[in-house]
């Protein structure tokens, strides 16, 4: 424990040592004697969800100092999680072998994203590329065709395969936004670079256009939507859903991948301690764009593509501390400067990621519900 939290502790002092005591021995005995990843996963989500639910001048004191830099102050619960990772000795996804690599991630977004609640979770395929079909408790039994978000889960273009790291978002935004969830299972990289993961999103998406009875989809009210490299991939779609007349409503972008291998300000200023790093940007990056030429494809470098008129509405949201911050918003410009009926908002305080974490009470989860409800309002739905 450090000075500071002695000094500022008084009767907390004991406890707030003794709990960051427990907390870490914790996390590292987990981690480092043999016990099954499916039971470390319920020690530490178990763990998280204590830590989060402390008092939060007890919380101060496990994180440490605020952190500010480019003039924002770091979320509380966004440093303590930082903190518990940090002293949990786990190694980051990037550092692993793809295939570890793609486990571990999907255990941590196991952790934070929790146990959804679902009505029907319907695995299909659309054009032969997998999808999951969720329908929120409020549709099931419907007949009539249901507002839809087409969704596009993040991970670099090589992690999330088979649901493992999204399913919880998928199902929190189904429920929250009262919307069927059609979750693209697109194939991943290295074994399958660039365009295969554009090329199936599409595929799927106008599969599902295209017969709208099969989807039970309503064509006035379908959107698109996905995080980081899902965030690409949604908004690839919103654009080619523009230029060829495919019917679309809304685009819901969640800090996203804009431009690769881009050296905005954003990707040296938080390229290490804020989750997403460096070296995991070089590694996807190496793996779907293999060549120079994929990386300026307009289908990936979106703030230098051309945007075609009728491009519908939508929300494009940052975080704060992400490396990919300034391209997302460079990209938001772009559409707006176009004319685009869209919104913009940066979350200061959070970090790329953070809508996953849909499993524990904080200001993530907060966040994730506000998309929900700007969702169901671009849809044209009644706030619910």
């Amino acid at each position: 424990m450090n000075g500071r939290c002695r000094a500022r502790a008084g009767f907390l002092t004991p406890w707030c040592a003794a709990g960051g005591v427990a907390l870490s021995v914790t996390l590292q005995y987990v981690a480092n004697n043999g016990i099954p990843a499916r039971v470390q996963g319920t020690v530490k989500e178990w763990t998280l969800r204590g830590a989060f639910a402390l008092p939060e001048r007890v919380k101060r004191m496990l994180a440490g100092p605020p952190v500010v830099r480019d003039g924002q102050t770091l979320d509380l619960d966004t440093q303590l999680l930082l903190r518990l990772q940090r002293v949990s000795h786990e190694r980051p996804a990037e550092l692993l072998p793809i295939p570890q690599g793609r486990v571990a991630l999907a255990a941590q977004s196991a952790m934070v994203g929790g146990r959804q609640p679902i009505g029907t979770s319907l695995d299909t395929t659309a054009a032969g590329v997998p999808v999951r079909v969720l329908t929120p408790r409020a549709l099931v039994g419907r007949t009539d065709p249901l507002p839809t978000l087409v969704f596009l889960h993040g991970g670099g273009f090589i992690y999330g395969g088979r649901h493992e790291t999204h399913d919880g978002l998928a199902r929190f935004l189904a429920e929250a936004a009262g919307v069927q969830v059609i979750s693209v299972d697109y194939r991943l990289a290295p074994e399958h670079p660039f365009p295969a993961a554009h090329d199936d999103c599409l595929a799927a998406f106008r599969a599902v256009v295209g017969d709208p009875e099969r989807w039970q989809v309503d064509p006035a009210r379908i959107a698109v939507g996905g995080d980081s490299a899902g965030g690409n991939l949604a908004a690839y779609l919103a654009l080619t859903a523009a230029a060829e007349g495919l019917p679309l409503a809304y685009q819901l972008l969640i800090y996203p991948m804009a431009q690769a291998s881009a050296e905005a300000p954003s990707r040296r200023m938080f390229d290490d301690g804020f989750f997403l790093t460096r070296q995991f940007l070089d590694l996807a990056e190496s793996s779907y764009l293999p060549t120079e030429a994929d990386c300026r494809d307009p289908r990936v470098d979106l703030v230098n593509a051309d945007i075609p008129a009728g491009v519908c509405p939508g929300h494009l949201v940052t975080a704060g501390y992400d490396p990919l911050r300034d391209e997302g918003e460079a990209y938001a410009r772009r559409l707006i400067e176009a004319g685009v009926a869209l919104t913009m908002e940066r979350q200061p305080g959070l970090i790329h990621g953070f809508v996953n974490w849909v499993g524990v009470d904080c200001a993530a989860r907060e966040v994730v519900g506000e998309l929900a409800a700007r969702l169901r309002a671009g849809l044209g739905l009644a706030s619910g």
